[in-house]
């Protein structure tokens, strides 16, 4: 695997997301939760999808439960809480895992590519994970990082898929 985009994810309503069809594209790939302290950072991960998504950005939440298992709800409880309660209207996947054996291939790649201060392993819920243009330059941040902070990184990456 050499690229982000060799691998996909299975959307709530179980399709299928070839992340090829992002190539050349800008990701933000966050491991989400609807119980979590963290969890109104949705309504700041679609204002970048409304801000920005025009302008090619990608945003993918990724619904997981392993920390203090904080996503209780199954695919279509989450899409129900994300929509009413934020309006979400990004891509979300069913429920993975980020950490240990069962890690989806996606998170397996974003820890390979961008680890954090303290190893690899995802730390808790809302880590962000934002994915350059070329598919193998990965950025992490903190949960607690707000998504409006993303803005400035966002923008650079806009501008050189656009050069």
């Amino acid at each position: 695997m050499n690229t982000i985009y060799d691998l996909s994810a299975t959307s709530n309503h179980g399709d299928q997301i070839d992340v090829s069809a992002f190539r050349g594209r800008p990701m933000l790939i966050v491991n989400t939760a609807s119980k979590c302290g963290f969890t109104p950072q949705y309504e700041g991960l679609q204002a970048l999808h409304e801000r920005y998504g025009p302008q090619g950005l990608v945003v993918i939440g990724f619904p997981c439960n392993q920390f203090a298992h904080q996503e209780p709800l199954d695919d279509a409880g989450v899409e129900e809480f994300c929509r009413i309660n934020f309006g979400v209207t990004f891509p979300l996947t069913t429920k993975v895992e980020v950490n240990g054996k069962g890690t989806h291939p996606v998170f397996a790649f974003l820890r390979e590519h961008a680890g954090g201060r303290f190893g690899t392993a995802v730390k808790w819920n809302f880590t962000k994970f934002l994915v350059a243009p070329d598919g193998t330059s990965v950025k992490r941040y903190a949960p607690n990082t707000e998504p409006a902070k993303l803005a400035g990184d966002i923008e650079l990456l806009l501008a050189d898929a656009a050069a």
